[in-house]
């Protein structure tokens, strides 16, 4: 704040002669040549024209605009690592989608502590040296690109629209299995529309032409292009809204939309259907982090190493179901070859066999064995069934919260990603 007062109202020369002078503002620490940069301010309050310096705190990273292209001169420039110690995750701070993000690590045993519901930013108690902080879900990929974040939990489309093919994004879990949506072109049901399925149909119509296009409303310009380029459509226009986007054919402000469909309820309460060959991309939540900071950030590859696996183990568990039972037999490998041969659920590499110790005419003996696999809920009672069947009896059954593999299928593919970066 202080350094902003002491720039503000000084012509350009005085601005630049004031650069050398900011050790003497009280409270302003010397900063790196990196960071003595000047950027034009564009005011309505008469400053156009002027120049300010950008004073930073945790980055020097260049910030691009969020739609500018990788290549050409709106190219972002590369990013420098800050000497920040901490690990940042952006989290969605609105919306469906912030709710199943908190949800997911909460039954992951990483819930975040948010001591008051309008602060931006938070911790999980179990990962110490890591804050969480909470965005929009298009500023997620923006500051994972501009480095102020490391990791981030958002929608894939978001990435795919915000992130726009930055090598430095890298998802690391693509199925958190929340949030599961497609983005669509959808059309009235009604009028010239009515006999319209398909996006060859569509294209087709003789209304068209360069004067009079087919208007496509649109949140996803980004996509939304790269649909129409790689389909070849011609006499075409995108049209940006955000929201509401059903209402816009009714209103006549649009022909067709470009947006998120989940259950298609929205779309049939307002007269609009998709077309065949409309769909763009398939979504849900993922988490996805920068490059940069998995190779040059002290201590975020640890982290994310311990979210991908308690995720990985966590979400490989969701709806399966342990079942345990008794069955007789005189040996483990007489049980084992009635499970194996008889029955069609043997656990996650086989089941698991024990012998039950009891007591009888003051001796131990073994007379029964205990049987242990793992099932999905979808089977779980054809799985009792069939154990009974043949012999199993005292049959409990259990919801299991983890499997850990030895190592996560996800982090063997990301170290080979960045391996070869």
């Amino acid at each position: 704040v202080e350094a902003m007062k002491h720039f503000a109202g000084m012509s350009l020369q005085q601005n630049a002669n004031a650069i050398s002078d900011l050790k003497e503002i009280p409270g302003f620490f010397p900063f790196s040549q990196s960071l003595r940069k000047t950027f034009l301010v564009n005011s309505p309050s008469g400053d156009r024209g002027r120049f300010f310096p950008v004073l930073r705190c945790s980055t020097t990273s260049t910030i691009a605009h969020p739609h500018a292209s990788n290549t050409g001169e709106n190219a972002a420039l590369p990013v420098e690592m800050s000497e920040r110690l901490v690990v940042r995750l952006a989290l969605p701070s609105k919306g469906r989608m912030a709710d199943d993000t908190l949800n997911l690590l909460k039954d992951c045993q990483l819930s975040v502590h948010k001591p008051n519901p309008r602060q931006y930013i938070a911790s999980i108690s179990s990962l110490p040296g890591l804050e969480v902080w909470f965005q929009r879900a298009s500023d997620v990929v923006r500051k994972l690109r501009t480095g102020d974040v490391d990791l981030g939990i958002v929608g894939y489309d978001m990435v795919c629209e915000y992130g726009q093919g930055d090598d430095d994004l890298i998802v690391v879990h693509d199925a958190l299995e929340f949030g599961e949506c497609h983005l669509a072109i959808a059309v009235p049901t009604y009028g010239i529309f009515s006999k319209v399925s398909s996006m060859a149909e569509l294209a087709a119509m003789p209304q068209w032409s360069t004067e009079r296009p087919l208007r496509i409303v649109t949140g996803y310009t980004h996509l939304g292009q790269q649909f129409v380029e790689k389909n070849g459509l011609k006499h075409v226009q995108l049209l940006t809204a955000d929201g509401a986007l059903e209402a816009a054919p009714a209103m006549g402000t649009a022909d067709a939309i470009l947006d998120l469909v989940s259950s298609g309820t929205t779309l049939r309460e307002n007269n609009l259907k998709q077309v065949d060959g409309g769909l763009v991309l398939k979504s849900q939540g993922v988490l996805v982090a920068s490059k940069r900071s998995l190779l040059h950030r002290e201590t975020a590859l640890e982290k994310t190493h311990e979210i991908l696996e308690r995720l990985e183990a966590h979400l490989r568990a969701k709806g399966q179901f342990t079942i345990t039972a008794h069955m007789r037999g005189k040996s483990k490998e007489e049980v084992a070859d009635l499970i194996l041969n008889n029955t069609d659920f043997h656990g996650l590499q086989g089941p698991t066999i024990s012998p039950v110790f009891s007591k009888a005419n003051g001796k131990v003996q073994t007379d029964f064995y205990a049987i242990v696999v793992c099932v999905n809920k979808t089977h779980l009672y054809n799985a009792v069934r069939q154990l009974r069947k043949v012999g199993g009896s005292g049959v409990l059954v259990s919801p299991l919260t983890y499997i850990f593999d030895e190592e996560p299928p996800r982090w063997r593919q990301l170290l080979n990603k960045l391996k070869h970066s």
